[in-house]
């Protein structure tokens, strides 16, 4: 029963360490992958035009 209490008082007070270890990877990894999903982004974009110039003429024109 002791042990128990032990445990379940290490939880309680470790619980803003426990937060770290699992948010902080988490938070890492996010921004890692926002970053290269907006390079791809803006390379796939440079290389492959989508003729988004076309429609912003006609837009310019109509105006």
């Amino acid at each position: 029963m002791i042990k128990v209490l032990a445990v379940i008082a290490c939880v309680l007070f470790l619980q803003g360490c426990i937060h770290k270890l699992v948010t902080v990877p988490v938070k890492v990894a996010y921004k890692t992958t926002k970053g290269v999903v907006k390079g791809t982004a803006a390379v796939v974009g440079a290389v492959i035009p989508d003729g988004d110039d076309d429609e912003t003429n006609s837009k310019k024109k109509k105006d």
